[in-house]
């Protein structure tokens, strides 16, 4: 449970801070507040990412060093600070030299209404769901991604030299071959799990009994090396590696269509939300506990029924950060703390308690 937060300096806040109820949290007001950069400082202090952009560089606030977020998760203290020169992580006021401990206190799950981009974006979109779960579900997730990322990205700017560099090329395929099998196992065993959850899911969400899949579809043929190899002369021509888990997919179909082609909107919103909710069943059955949810004004792009749906199928138990522009859905959800955010010429943005009368 996400006790308190703190941040400095993060986004459009110079300094903020909240409280949250242990089960339902709601945050109400106008767009262009700050609400969605309130969810995702959350994000940033549990997860030491965004989920908004690749980089934290964007989320410091305009004129300022870096940016630092607090809070309390349950009994434990996480403290981040952030900057382009420098990042410090602390728990329970004790620097951390490595993130894994420190990434093991919180899992959550982020709802936006931009999620619609995992059924008809790029693959870029669904690796990075994989990803955002895979880094919560296997503690060495995240490290074997950056290690792979790094010798990824160094195997292509010797590539792109001129003349050509092969030794040094030759140099980092090691690497990347031992991370990129490291890493396809873990996204495979990571989706099989998923998949049973998600099409679940996606059933008691849907509104008519319509059949969604979801495969793995890896960026390489099972023998890494060889598909390296062979594609080496096309690698030569076009300065890049060509196969790899850079190049992974989330393949999702609904009966047995491409959903990004022939699913409706209301469709698509509906395979998103059905990955999400399966992501956050998944860390349930797995740590015994709900993760936190963080819902981004995702209820008012649905219509009431997908709406109830999913309301009724979120893990029970856990703790809810909702963010909407509206009260009007809010009729039957048993919020706990309703804040209002407002931009006041005074005090800048604050947040006022409302009550429901």
């Amino acid at each position: 449970m996400l006790r308190n937060l703190s941040i400095r300096d993060f986004r459009c806040f110079t300094r903020f801070e909240l409280e949250f109820d242990p089960e339902i949290t709601c945050i109400v007001g106008a767009n262009a507040l700050g609400k969605t950069s309130l969810l995702e400082a959350v994000v940033v202090l549990t997860r030491l990412q965004s989920p908004r952009t690749n980089s934290l560089a964007p989320v410091i606030r305009t004129g300022a060093k870096g940016l630092v977020v607090d809070g309390m998760v349950d009994d434990r203290h996480m403290q981040f600070y952030y900057s382009p020169k420098r990042r410090k992580l602390a728990l329970d006021s004790v620097e951390q030299k490595d993130a894994h401990d420190y990434l093991q206190v919180a899992r959550l799950v982020f709802f936006a209404n931009t999620d619609i981009d995992l059924v008809r974006g790029t693959g870029e979109e669904r690796r990075r769901f994989l990803d955002f779960l895979g880094s919560q579900f296997f503690r060495d997730y995240r490290s074997i991604l950056r290690s792979y990322d790094k010798a990824l990205r160094s195997r292509n700017a010797y590539l792109k030299m001129m003349p050509p560099r092969p030794r040094e090329v030759a140099a980092y395929t090691k690497p990347l071959i031992d991370f990129g099998k490291q890493l396809t196992e873990l996204r495979g065993s990571l989706v099989e799990r998923l998949e049973p959850k998600a099409i679940e899911a996606f059933k008691l969400i849907g509104e008519r009994d319509e059949e969604f899949g979801l495969e793995y579809h890896a960026g390489s043929t099972a023998d890494f090396g060889a598909a390296l190899a062979a594609s080496a002369e096309e690698e030569a021509r076009l300065r890049i590696t060509l196969v790899g888990p850079h190049r992974d997919d989330l393949l999702l179909q609904l009966s047995r269509q491409s959903a990004a082609i022939y699913a409706s909107e209301g469709q698509q919103r509906t395979i998103a939300i059905a990955l999400k909710v399966g992501h956050a069943r998944l860390l349930e059955s797995e740590f015994g506990q709900s993760p936190l949810l963080l819902l981004d004004d995702v209820f008012g792009e649905l219509d009431v029924g997908r709406r109830n749906r999913l309301f009724a199928n979120l893990p029970t138990g856990g703790q809810r950060i909702i963010t909407t522009t509206s009260l009007a859905w809010l009729n039957d959800v048993p919020t706990g703390k309703l804040y209002e955010i407002k931009d006041d010429s005074a005090r800048g943005r604050v947040l006022d308690a409302i009550s429901r009368g």
